[in-house]
């Protein structure tokens, strides 16, 4: 342990500035504006993976966006750790609530982060979670302490719904063979208390139309008469909650696991304030399924939220209208055992039987993917938490998330591997918000705890 905190204070200087340095390329991967600098981040990482210590690394052609595969194999025989992780990030917008450009890093000491705080677009999610791993096989090749086989695949679409990566995986479940897989795009209870995601929710994502007359109508003239489809979708979204927060779909629960009071009085174990929750999000109150608690809520439950929501005029001034569509963007987060795709068709059939006969609805898929928990008795499991344990002093809680990582139901399907889910950002980070940062602890600490999960799974594999 001293001879990786010896090597990360003598380099972390270095770290931090190269993070900087990725973290200026605006990798936006749903807005074809920055397709140039999409590929251009995967061409850094490609040449940080072979600074490293990789021993063959590829740009790997996809029909999207590239991934980056790279390698360092010293022994056949020994266990292999495949590293994933995601170089695409979120749009900016909203571009005039950020305090420092998205796309120029800054370091800034907040109270959180007395230490400081890289703040970019995706220093958090998912470049400086990622990064780390880089540094971190940097660090073990150059003090000889790798003690297996690395693999490393980072895509560029995860932001948009990783389509590309399934279709590498798929053809390439040789190439990526391994024992256990190691994802760092998740966060932790605190930087004095760690904890290790054990559960992630699925998600469908729609996009729905209304449709009401052929073109925009005269609100006077026609106001009263004809549906307006911005009214209409109003009420149709509203429909979709009951009084208690339950979703109204037919069937969305069906395949729902509750949770035992045994393993919900496990949960309540993390530590939680309300008070400082609603205080962080300035909130006067909670809200949400009645029945269940704001971490439960969030981690077991599902959910069904409105994304987005737009039409008629939206200029400055007034424009007595009545417009002709309206739109919005949902998604839902699902809890294990229900899948994605008939969910997406429940609600495509409720949506469509709720609107009244003056409108046409059309709903649209845009992407999904399937829950996923992992088992705490695996050996992942232990050495990350006998890793966690020894630099942060205590040991890491097994939490829920709330969030959604596709992909690692896919690698169980495709690689038959447990995916291990080494989180190291705050939920105060504001990932996919204005203003998101990574602290400066939490990456230096990611670099040093690393490396110990490998040491601890060689040894709890033998």
């Amino acid at each position: 342990m001293e001879n990786i905190k010896s090597y990360v204070q003598q380099h972390k200087d270095r770290f931090i500035n190269e993070l900087i340095e990725l973290l200026k390329i605006p990798s936006v991967s749903a807005d074809t504006a920055y397709s140039q600098d999409v590929i251009d981040t995967a061409e850094a990482v490609k040449e940080s993976l072979s600074k490293a210590g990789c021993d063959f690394v590829e740009i790997c052609d996809t029909p999207g966006y590239p991934i980056i595969y790279g390698e360092k194999i010293i022994d056949p025989n020994l266990p292999t750790v495949l590293v994933y992780g995601h170089y695409d990030v979120q749009p900016p917008d909203p571009i005039e609530l950020w305090t420092s450009p998205p796309f120029a890093p800054v370091i800034k000491n907040t109270e959180i982060h007395p230490e400081g705080a890289i703040f970019a677009r995706g220093a958090c999610d998912d470049k400086g979670q990622m990064y780390m791993h880089v540094k971190a096989l940097e660090l073990m090749v150059q003090t000889n302490t790798l003690p297996c086989n690395v693999k490393f695949m980072i895509e560029g679409e995860e932001e948009v719904g990783s389509a590309s990566l399934a279709w590498f995986v798929e053809r390439n479940q040789e190439k990526l063979k391994n024992d256990v897989i190691l994802i760092s795009d998740t966060g932790m209870i605190s930087n004095q208390q760690p904890s290790i995601t054990t559960g992630l929710r699925g998600l469908s994502y729609v996009e729905v139309e209304v449709t009401g007359p052929n073109r925009d109508l005269h609100s006077g003239l026609y106001g009263g008469a004809v549906a307006n489809p911005i009214n209409v979708l109003a009420k149709m979204i509203a429909s979709l909650h009951d009084e208690d927060n339950h979703i109204t779909i037919p069937g969305f629960y069906d395949n729902v696991q509750e949770l035992s009071t045994e393993e919900r009085a496990e949960m309540a174990k993390a530590p939680f304030s309300l008070e400082k929750y609603k205080n962080a999000l300035a909130l006067n109150d909670v809200y949400g399924e009645k029945g269940y608690v704001t971490n439960e809520r969030n981690s077991i439950r599902p959910t069904l939220d409105v994304n987005g929501i737009w039409g008629g005029y939206q200029g400055e001034g007034a424009k007595t209208v009545i417009a002709s569509k309206a739109f919005a963007k949902i998604s839902m987060r699902l809890v294990p055992n229900q899948d994605w795709h008939e969910i997406t068709e429940l609600f495509t059939k409720h949506f469509t039987s709720i609107a009244p006969s003056g409108v046409t609805v059309k709903v649209t898929p845009h992407h999904g993917g399937q829950g996923y928990v992992t088992p705490i008795d695996s050996i992942g499991y232990q050495a990350a938490n006998k890793a966690y344990t020894e630099t942060f002093g205590v040991p890491a809680i097994p939490v829920r998330s709330g969030g959604s990582i596709p992909i690692v139901a896919l690698f169980e399907k495709e690689l038959k591997s447990k995916t291990i889910l080494m989180g190291f950002g705050l939920d105060s980070d504001a990932i996919h918000s204005p203003n998101e940062h990574f602290g400066i602890f939490n990456y230096l600490k990611g670099i040093e705890t690393i490396p110990l999960f490998y040491k601890y799974f060689v040894e709890l594999s033998k």
